[in-house]
């Protein structure tokens, strides 16, 4: 009976419980998830926010809650770290609570509201301006507006006097309405850029100072210049587009987004509408993004600042290589980076290069020595950034892959004069074709650049490169031929085949006589063999030769096979006493 009576009681108090949870308001749920948490009953707590969840609490409210009670928020952010009971339940109660955050920031009614309060009283004024700050670069685009808008002339001055007053955030999208036709709010643009400071308006203002038609334009561009750094007169616009492009490249801190949210904005100027555009774009690459942007104003600004374009190319690679999506506003047809890279010259990619390399960047350098191996020839791979040689240096780079395809690249181009790491180039294609896996490649890449490195060796041998010293690939091109690996292995025997050295030529003769090996890895092998025999004549041991003998005279030797091995006997010229057993062993009478 008292079983009983327990278990009816536990069943009440789930369902007066149950019924407090759905009948409870938001503001109920949360203090009452931050009570339970507060006094370590995480089981209440958890229900009390997934009700939250559940009722799909109004964001706005939400955040007002948590604004309200800072201690109760820092406890909420302390579960999310620490607690593995309310730890997702607390992350998307803060999920809630940033999208709260976020419509209070952009809610269009709520700007142009708090737009039209800025000429009402002072106090109204002030809460506006308040407001406005919050919105940040979101309230920019309403201002502008307003400002262009004839009906609305006597808000004007309570306009511009705010625009500097939003502060960081309002500058690029400011800097992308420069492009607007309106002059005089083109200069109240101009002034509130001048008052906010930093760098990244100085080439925008520049340009202006240089470019535009309106005397009136260009002085209040040069007087915003002095404000924020009077040394930046003597700068070109390029130059300093060039530089913001660096900026942002190297993740440069006056330059970063609002933490809060996972995505950042790029701004953009309709000149159809003459109106503002606002793109989202994945936040872990937009200082890549901003980077191209800035190199792509570099070049309007100059053509012939061609620096901008290798910085251009390595931006683009470094933002594939989040891999994601690229942004919305790049056309479908929008090539990728290395159709732009494999275009440019080799001066736009060692630049790319000597960066990527100096960053350690192994990513970055892949794509470019790649577009490099794709078209390049001698001169262009030796090309000189100051007194460096990047692809040379890329030869002993820290990532196996990036060696490896600068190994290539060179081989490819086939050098014809020695140069500082030359050496390394055949040490990395013996490397590569010994195919070893390991944390930086997979088994299907290794296989991949063991077949470019013996077939860029073969060319090698071909053309009987002084450069490459390809005997000291010997003893890996021989492990080579000894693998499971057709394709490998022929190719391995054909580059041993033009080497002087009996190691190499008895090497291809034991893997045309091996019977493990296919007939066509064998026939194969057995002109390779014949080949080496022209080159270097016969190096063989005695007992290889008896060897090709046994098939050449045998009549159960394949067909195919046998003609193959009388071709390579052949070549080896041997003394005539060794081919009269040959002849005589034929004859009938």
């Amino acid at each position: 009976m008292e079983n009983k009576s327990s278990l009816k009681l536990a069943v009440a108090a789930v369902l007066l419980l149950s019924c407090g949870l759905f009948g409870a308001t938001v503001e109920e749920n949360w203090n009452d998830f931050l009570h339970y948490t507060a006094i370590g009953r995480f089981e209440l707590a958890k229900s009390h926010g997934e009700q939250l969840i559940a009722d799909q609490a109004d964001p706005v409210e939400l955040l007002e809650l948590a604004q309200k009670n800072a201690q109760g928020y820092r406890l909420l952010l302390k579960m999310h770290s620490d607690s593995d009971q309310l730890r997702e339940v607390s992350g998307q109660i803060l999920d809630l609570i940033e999208q709260g955050r976020y419509i209070r920031r952009t809610d269009p009614k709520i700007i142009v509201a708090e737009i039209k309060r800025l000429s009402t009283t002072i106090r109204g004024r002030l809460a506006a301006e308040e407001r406005l700050r919050n919105a940040g670069e979101y309230a920019i685009p309403y201002m502008l507006s307003a400002l262009g808008d004839e009906t609305r002339k006597n808000e004007f001055s309570y306009i511009t006097e705010t625009l500097p007053k939003i502060g960081r955030s309002a500058i690029r999208p400011l800097v992308a309405s420069l492009q607007m036709d309106d002059v005089a709010i083109k200069i109240e643009v101009v002034r509130a850029l001048g008052k906010i400071g930093y760098y990244e308006p100085l080439p925008h203002l520049k340009l202006i100072a240089e470019t535009s038609d309106s005397d009136e334009l260009k002085t209040q561009a040069v007087n915003a210049i002095e404000q924020i750094n009077p040394e930046a007169l003597k700068a070109p616009a390029a130059e300093m587009f060039f530089t913001l492009g660096e900026k942002y490249y190297d993740q440069d801190d006056s330059l970063s987004t609002p933490a809060e949210f996972d995505f950042a904005n790029i701004w953009f100027w309709d000149a159809d509408k003459q109106a503002l555009i606002r793109r989202e774009i994945d936040k872990r690459y937009f200082d890549e993004m901003m980077s191209m942007r800035s190199c792509e104003w570099a070049l309007k600004a100059d053509a012939g600042i061609g620096k901008a374009i290798g910085l251009w190319i390595a931006s683009f690679f470094r933002a594939e290589e989040v891999g994601v999506d690229m942004p919305e506003y790049f056309d479908a047809g929008h090539a990728d980076a290395m159709t732009y890279a494999t275009t440019a010259g080799p001066e736009y990619l060692h630049q790319a290069l000597e960066r990527a390399l100096n960053d350690e960047d192994a990513y970055v350098s892949l794509g470019v020595v790649e577009a490099m191996a794709a078209n390049a020839g001698e001169k262009s791979l030796l090309y000189r950034v100051g007194a460096e040689q990047p692809l040379a240096k890329a030869l002993e780079f820290s990532d196996r892959k990036v060696r490896y395809s600068a190994a290539i690249a060179f081989a490819e181009a086939n050098p014809v004069i020695e140069f500082i790491n030359s050496k390394l180039i055949v040490e990395n294609l013996a490397a590569a074709i010994v195919a070893e896996n390991g944390d930086e490649i997979d088994a299907e890449l290794s296989a991949e650049y063991a077949l470019r490195a013996v077939k860029a060796m073969y060319k090698l041998a071909l053309t009987r490169n002084k450069v490459v010293d390809l005997a000291l690939a010997q003893d890996a091109l021989i492990a080579v031929t000894q693998q499971a690996n057709p394709t490998m292995q022929t190719l391995a025997a054909q580059v041993l085949s033009h080497l002087e050295s009996p190691e190499a030529q008895r090497a291809v003769a034991l893997m045309a006589l091996s019977d493990e090996n296919s007939n066509d890895v064998r026939i194969s092998a057995f002109a390779s063999l014949a080949v080496s025999a022209k080159i270097n004549a016969n190096l063989l041991l005695t007992e290889q030769v008896e060897a090709i003998y046994g098939l050449v005279s045998s009549l159960e030797t394949d067909p195919d096979l046998r003609s193959a091995a009388a071709g390579a006997y052949g070549a080896l010229n041997l003394p005539s006493e060794q081919v009269k057993s040959l002849i005589l062993d034929q004859a009938k009478s």
